[in-house]
């Protein structure tokens, strides 16, 4: 089973920041884009941000202006940083690597649960 393992997560106050690391077996330098989705209860995953191999950066509109996601192909992985967390933003985070038809590399890990709360 080949899968990232996603660390970072916890419990921050509403306004706060968080950065959530992930960490690949092998080079992701090839790969076309490393994302960042996450889950809530009874939720469906959803699409948080992605970054291609060329740097571009693709955000869901509910976190533009508050989340800046990179890779270190180098290190082979991928941040999320996250500021102004709100309690929305409550879930469990995962990444994952795509192609360019948006097929996924990994099998889905454990994901870091992010609980934004007073």
């Amino acid at each position: 089973q080949v899968q990232l393992v996603e660390s970072g997560g916890g419990l921050v106050q509403p306004g706060g920041s968080l950065r959530l690391s992930c960490a690949a077996p092998g080079s992701i330098s090839s790969i076309y884009a490393m994302g960042w989705f996450r889950q809530a209860p009874r939720k469906e995953r959803e699409l948080v941000a992605t970054v291609t191999s060329g740097g571009n950066t693709n955000y869901a509109d509910s976190v533009k202006g508050r989340f800046t996601i990179s890779r270190d192909n180098a290190k082979n992985t991928v941040y999320l940083q996250m500021s102004s967390l709100k309690p929305e933003d409550t879930a469990v985070y995962y990444c994952n690597g795509r192609s360019l038809h948006g097929l996924y590399y990994y099998a889905w890990g454990k994901g870091t649960l992010v609980t934004v709360s007073s």
